[in-house]
Order: structure tokens, then sequence, then C-alpha cells
């Protein structure tokens, strides 16, 4: 039976804000399209109709067919929460340059990927949201943020584009930018200094739930469609920069 609320695609869904946005989703009804690169983990989330699938962000046409997956449950869907990523921080000159691939593949190609899949039927029906997940080091430089930083400074650019491009056709397009926030992310961190210092900011100005981050994208998506929260940042009220 399909759900009575419409559908929700949301990426990075095994951890972290994506985690939380599918269970504040979930909790307000809505039938859910998760996908990740682990299936164990967001089938272990336990949510009620929700399509679970891995898939890498990265590559175009699995992306398209999660999305006619998903539509053929619970129908179109209607709002994105393009929340894959990955925080890889250091300095250009000290970086392995494989990370940056990745930065890049993941962080804006991933990012591409997923607002083509549905954009165009989204400007058909008139009808729909996509909420690009950021980081407020897409507005702010920040040391050892180098080459991740420029890949939120992509994805606030490509929002604010698609955003204009979107808008007489009634579609909303938001970027969604977290300061410091409770992230499983310094794992992904193999430079010891980056490592260092993004731990002593979090340390210094606490750190942000996901649930918090979560609610705030829900709060969003929720408002009448004629209406749109373009840009939104949220971070520790200690966070001075």
């Amino acid at each position: 039976m399909m759900a009575t609320k419409p559908l929700v695609m949301i990426t990075g869904a095994g951890t972290g804000i994506g985690k939380a946005s599918a269970q504040a989703f979930s909790k307000a009804g809505y039938p859910l399209l998760l996908l990740g690169r682990r299936l164990d983990v967001l089938e272990g989330l336990g949510l009620p109709d929700s399509v679970c699938l891995s898939v890498d962000v990265r590559d175009r046409e699995a992306v398209v067919a999660a999305v006619g997956k998903g539509e053929a449950v619970h129908g179109p869907v209607d709002c994105l929460v393009n929340n894959a990523g990955i925080a890889a921080l250091s300095r250009v000159e000290e970086q392995d340059p494989a990370e940056w691939r990745d930065l890049l593949d993941i962080n804006c190609l991933g990012v591409l990927n997923c607002m083509h899949s549905l954009m165009p039927a989204m400007k058909e029906r008139r009808h729909g949201t996509i909420i690009n997940i950021s980081s407020i080091a897409g507005r702010k430089s920040y040391p050892y943020h180098d080459v991740y930083g420029g890949t939120k400074y992509f994805v606030h650019g490509v929002t604010e584009g698609a955003r204009r491009s979107m808008a007489p056709h009634d579609v909303r397009v938001i970027v969604v930018s977290p300061g410091l926030t409770e992230l499983e992310i310094s794992g992904t961190m193999h430079n010891a200094n980056a490592r260092d210092f993004w731990q002593a900011g979090k340390d210094a100005v606490g750190a942000i739930s996901p649930d918090d981050v979560a609610n705030t994208i829900l709060f969003a998506y929720q408002m009448p469609q004629n209406v749109i929260l373009q840009e939104l940042t949220i971070t520790p009220t200690r966070q001075e920069y």
C-alpha cells in the first residue's frame, strides 16, 4: 500500500546527518528511499516504508536506477536530502592527490548526479524540494579545509544556480550549512594535524547533534511550497567563526 505522504530520498543515510534525517522524516510519516554504502546499516535502522539500497553516488546510472526502484513503491520523490559526502581534511600540499579525486567525485559529482536524477521530473510536476547539505566551510575558510572547503563552496554555487533556474517552476533548492557537528568524521582524516585542529575546535565550542540539523531540514521542507528558506547555517552557539 502506497504511503499517503510523498517520498523522501536521503543519501549517506547510514550515519550522521543522513541517519538522523531518515529517523526524523520517518517519525513525521514520510516513506523513504535510503541510499548508502552499507545495506546492512540502512536496513538496521528498521524504519517503516523504506526502500534501502546500496548505491555509490558517484555512479550516475546506479542513482537513476535507485530512484526508479523507490518510485515504483512509493511514487515520485518529492524531497531530496543530498547528504552523502566525505571530509578528508588537509592542506593541499600535504594531501594525497587520490583524496582530491574522492572529495571531488563524492562531494561534487555525487551531488550533481542526485540532483540531475530528480530535477527534470520535479520541474515537470512543478513541485519538489532539493536540500543540499554543505558546510560552514563552504562560506568561510578554515585551516586544513583547502580542498574539502572548495567542494563545499561548489555545493553553494551549484545550489544557487539551480535555485534560480528552478524557482520559476515552483521547485525549491535549499542549501544547509552545519558548523561543528557530532559526526564520525575524524576517522576519515588521515592528516594528524588536520584531525587535531578539528578536535581542538570541537573541544573548545562543543558540537551540535545531527538530530538538530535533521529537524532543521525537516522544518525547511515542511514549509509551504511557495516558501523557501534559501540558505540555512546551523552551528553551536559558541562557534563564533
